[in-house]
């Protein structure tokens, strides 16, 4: 029996976040420090580029890694000019055995990794340009030398091909699960809002019931008064045929909105509406169902209008209802007190004594959300919350008069 909702995020959680933001520009930067000079050293020592172009060569072709997180399109536009120009500049020197043309590995390892940042943060019709340029790129430097290509250049666009598709099935999960998470949360909003609405229709037609019932009394004693008082004036008797054709008018006009409301056809309830009187038969029924539940009733709690009457028993019964899906077998004490011109109910029950398994797993807090509505709509204040020995509290204040304008929350 709980409802938690977290007003802050807790503080690993915020630290987890800060980790989360900074582990890929970690990595990229980690990259970057590893392809820079093995691109350098590559160059000058395998292929006999001289070191100024070289060193160009390296800074534009590893360097934008580093914006591979945040820019990944703007570093494979450098990025992919510059393997190019590598190769062009390969081109140029004398073949040697182990030469690997058109795509020496370090910048080909260094353009996949850009690749699945690129597919990480775009859309697919980028990814397909970006992958038609490269096996463009590749089959034309392998027609320019077919003689001095080795493979590479088929090789590019198959690993770049792979990369692509994993990255961008990983993106289109992730922003499933996003899309997914937003819609559970307003499906779990418009639960919330629907429960609040239907709370309201069932409070309308008790109203109706308890308002009903003082308006047809009004509307038989004014119809019987000529009679029980033959000595009224033909003024006073007027005056009484007009409050009660206004007390009928007002009955017809509450239950046609009683209709509204209810929106179904669905008949009204017909039996007299529950109140405190009948706690102790609600407690009762609960202990046979395996709850060790007690009552604590005071004698004497004075004239409790109906609509608190019945606040009162709803509020207990589904206090009761939560104990039992969310801590089975735990003891539960019911309280109601009168003090102050308030009627004050108090549910308690402690954690269970041995662990078990609730019946629900996972509240929605629907129930509360009920209790406050009809707390509210009283006048009064509901607090509802866990105790530190893992128990559960709820806690409602109901005014004993009707409250006046400037006493309405």
């Amino acid at each position: 029996m709980t409802e938690a909702i977290p007003a802050s995020a807790p503080a690993h959680t915020t630290g987890s976040r800060r980790w989360t933001r900074l582990l890929p520009q970690a990595a990229a930067v980690l990259l970057t420090a590893l392809f820079l000079p093995v691109t350098l050293a590559n160059l000058v020592d395998q292929y006999g580029v001289g070191r100024a172009v070289a060193t160009t060569l390296a800074v534009t072709q590893a360097g934008p890694l580093l914006l591979m997180v945040h820019r990944p399109l703007w570093a494979w536009w450098i990025v992919f000019p510059a393997d190019i120009a590598g190769a062009l500049v390969i081109l140029g020197q004398p073949a040697r055995e182990y030469d690997v043309w058109p795509w020496p590995p370090a910048p080909l390892f260094a353009c996949l990794f850009l690749l699945l940042a690129l597919a990480l943060r775009r859309s697919r019709r980028v990814l397909v340009a970006v992958w038609l340029a490269t096996g463009a790129a590749s089959l034309l430097l392998h027609l320019v030398r077919a003689d001095r290509s080795d493979g590479t250049a088929l090789l590019l666009p198959l690993c770049a091909a792979v990369v692509l598709v994993i990255g961008a099935a990983v993106r289109e999960r992730r922003v499933a699960q996003r899309r997914l998470a937003e819609q559970e949360t307003v499906n779990e909003a418009e639960r919330a809002r629907r429960t609040l609405l239907e709370e309201r229709t069932r409070i309308a037609r008790e109203l109706h019931d308890v308002v009903a019932h003082h308006m047809s009394v009004i509307t038989v004693q004014a119809d019987s008064a000529p009679y029980r008082l033959p000595e009224l004036s033909d003024e006073a008797r007027e005056e009484f045929g007009t409050i009660a054709a206004s007390a009928r008018e007002s009955l017809a006009e509450m239950r046609r909105l009683l209709v509204v409301l209810r929106g179904d056809g669905a008949e009204g309830e017909r039996t007299p509406q529950p109140g405190i009187g009948r706690l102790q038969q609600l407690v009762e029924a609960t202990v046979r169902a395996g709850l060790p539940a007690e009552l604590s009733l005071a004698a004497d709690l004075g004239d409790v209008p109906s609509a608190v009457d019945l606040s009162a028993y709803r509020i207990v019964q589904e206090a009761l209802a939560n104990v039992v899906r969310h801590a089975p077998g735990a003891r539960t004490r019911v309280s109601v007190t009168s003090e102050g011109g308030q009627l004050t109910v108090l549910v308690v029950n402690d954690p269970p004594e041995q662990p078990v398994s609730p019946l629900e797993t996972a509240g929605t807090g629907h129930g509360l959300v009920g209790m406050r509505e009809r707390v509210r709509l009283t006048g009064g204040s509901l607090d509802a919350g866990p105790l530190p020995d893992g128990g559960f509290r709820v806690a409602a204040r109901l005014p004993l008069s009707p409250a006046g304008p400037d006493d309405t929350p």
